[in-house]
C-alpha cells in the first residue's frame, strides 16, 4: 500500500481544502463527543441533586469536581502533547515516528494513570481539607474523590487514544466511543442511586465503568486499525526522544492547566467559607455553562490539530488564515452560546434542584461570568495557534500570570475585604480580560517570526 493511501484510508488531511470547511467539518465530531462528555457529568449532578440532597450535590460538585478538573486536567494536558507532536509527522508524512509516538505515549499513560490512582486513594482527605471542604460533606466528597480516581487509567488512556485518532484528522471515532460512555453512565447512575440506593458511591462508580468501556474501545480501535498509527500492542517501544519532545509541548500546557486548576480550587476554597448552598450553586453553574466550556475546548483542540498538521506540512499561509477565520466562527459562537445560556438559564435550574436558595445564587455566578466568555475565546483561540507550532512555554506564561495569579491576588485581596459571591465572580472576567490584551501582544509581536513574513 502507498503511503499517500494509507493516509488517506482513514483519516482527514487537514493540510489542503478551503480551511473554514476542514475547520468546521473536523471540529464538529469533537464538539460533539465534549457534549456528551458535558452530559453525562450533568446528569450526576442531576440524579444526586434529585434523589440524595444538596449535601450530596456539594460533595460530588464541590472541592472533589475542582481537584479532579486539576489534577485529571494537568495530565490530559500534558498528554496533548503528543497529540501535537504526532500531528506534526502526520503532516510531514513521517509514518515510522508515528507509530513510534503512539505506543510511547500509551504506555506513559498507562504508568501515570496507575500511579495517580494509587496516589489520590491515600491523599484524599488531606487534599479536601486543605481547601475548606464543608464537614458536612467531607465524608461524601472523599469517597467520591477515591472511587473516581481508581479509573485514572482509563480516563488517561481514552483520552490519549481520543488524541491520537484526532492528531490524524480521525475526529468521528472519539465522538461514538464517547456516546456509548454518556449513555452507559446514565443508565448506571439511574441503576446505582435510585435502584441500589448507594448515593455518591453510585454516580462514582457508574462515571469509572462507563470510562472503562470507552478506554476498551478506543484500545480496541487502535490495536485493530491497519493504518500506520496502529498501536503495535505486541511490540510496543519506549521511545525517550519522541517523548522528550512531547513534553517540551505537554508541560507547558500541563503548567498551565495545573496552575489554571490551582486557582480554581484557591477560589473553591473561598466559595467554601459562604455555606454549603453557594458551594452547590457553584457546582450547578459548573454543570450549566459546561456546554460553553465543552465547545470551547473542542475548538481549541481543533484549531491545534489544524495547525501542528500544516506546520509539518510547512503550510504557514494556512496557518495564518486559519487564525483570522477560526476568530471569527469561534468569537460569533461563544457570543450565540452565552446569550443562549442566560436565557435557558432559570428554567434549566429546575432540572437538577427544587433548591430555591441555590438557583439564586447559581444565576449569580453566571450572569458576572457568561457575558465574558467573549473574551476567553481569545485566549483559547491564540494558545492552540501557538500550541500547534510547537510554542508553548510562552503562552503558559502569559496564562499563568494572567489567568492564574492575578484570580490569586484577587481572593486573597478584594475578597477578604468584600467577602461576598459577586466580589469573587469578578475575578474571572478581570483575569480574561488582562490575560487576552497580554497574549495578543505576544502573537503580534510573534507573528512575523512565525509565519516567516
Amino acid at each position: 500500500m502507498s503511503k499517500t493511501k494509507v493516509l488517506k484510508s482513514n483519516t482527514t488531511d487537514l493540510t489542503t481544502g478551503v480551511i473554514w470547511k476542514k475547520l468546521l467539518l473536523y471540529f464538529l465530531p469533537i464538539a460533539a463527543g465534549t457534549l456528551f462528555q458535558q452530559l453525562y457529568n450533568a446528569v450526576d449532578a442531576i440524579v444526586v441533586g434529585r434523589f440524595v440532597g444538596t449535601e450530596a450535590l456539594a460533595a460530588v460538585g464541590g472541592t472533589p469536581a475542582t481537584l479532579t478538573q486539576l489534577i485529571i486536567g494537568f495530565f490530559v494536558a500534558l498528554s496533548g502533547g503528543a497529540a501535537v507532536v504526532i500531528a506534526q509527522y502526520c503532516g510531514a508524512k513521517e509514518e515510522a515516528r508515528v507509530s513510534a509516538a503512539v505506543s510511547t505515549s500509551m504506555i506513559f499513560c498507562f504508568i501515570i494513570g496507575v500511579l495517580l490512582a494509587v496516589a489520590m486513594f491515600f491523599a484524599a482527605p488531606a487534599l479536601l481539607g486543605i481547601f475548606n471542604t464543608p464537614e458536612d460533606t467531607m465524608a461524601g466528597a472523599t469517597l467520591y474523590t477515591r472511587v473516581f480516581f481508581s479509573g485514572s487509567a482509563f480516563l488517561l488512556l481514552f483520552n490519549m487514544g481520543s488524541g491520537i485518532l484526532r492528531s490524524v484528522g480521525d475526529s468521528k471515532r472519539p465522538f461514538i466511543y464517547l456516546m456509548i460512555s454518556c449513555l452507559l453512565n446514565i443508565i448506571l447512575d439511574l441503576l446505582f442511586v435510585i435502584v441500589f440506593k448507594m448515593g455518591v458511591a453510585g454516580v462514582a462508580w457508574a462515571t469509572v465503568i462507563a470510562q472503562g468501556i470507552s478506554c476498551i474501545l478506543i484500545i480496541i480501535k487502535l490495536i485493530t486499525v491497519k493504518d500506520y498509527y496502529r498501536l503495535p500492542i505486541r511490540k510496543m517501544k519506549f521511545n525517550f526522544q519522541i517523548l522528550g519532545k512531547m513534553m517540551a509541548i505537554g508541560i507547558p500546557s500541563g503548567v498551565q492547566s495545573a496552575m489554571y486548576g490551582i486557582s480554581n480550587l484557591i477560589l473553591q476554597a473561598a466559595v467554601n467559607t459562604l455555606g454549603t448552598v453557594v458551594v452547590a450553586s457553584w457546582a450547578m453553574s459548573g454543570k450549566l455553562d459546561g456546554v460553553y466550556w465543552a465547545l470551547a475546548s473542542a475548538f481549541g483542540v481543533a484549531v491545534t490539530t489544524f495547525v501542528a498538521q500544516n506546520y509539518g506540512a510547512g503550510k504557514l499561509g494556512r496557518i495564518r488564515e486559519c487564525a483570522k477565520i477560526g476568530m471569527l466562527i469561534y468569537g460569533a459562537g461563544t457570543i450565540v452560546m452565552s446569550g443562549l445560556l442566560l436565557l435557558l438559564a432559570r428554567p434549566l435550574l429546575h432540572i437538577f434542584t427544587t433548591d430555591t436558595a441555590v438557583m439564586d445564587s447559581t444565576w449569580i455566578v453566571l450572569i458576572y461570568i457568561v457575558p465574558a466568555y467573549v473574551i476567553w475565546s481569545v485566549i483559547e483561540m491564540f494558545s492552540g495557534v501557538l500550541r500547534g507550532m510547537g510554542d508553548a512555554t510562552r503562552p503558559t506564561v502569559i496564562v499563568a500570570l494572567g489567568v492564574c495569579v492575578l484570580r490569586i491576588v484577587w481572593t486573597y485581596t478584594m475578597f477578604r475585604f468584600v467577602h461576598t459571591l459577586p466580589i469573587l465572580c469578578l475575578s474571572y472576567p478581570l483575569s480574561w480580560f488582562v490575560t487576552a490584551i497580554l497574549l495578543l501582544i505576544y502573537y503580534k509581536f510573534r507573528r512575523k517570526k512565525l509565519y516567516q513574513l
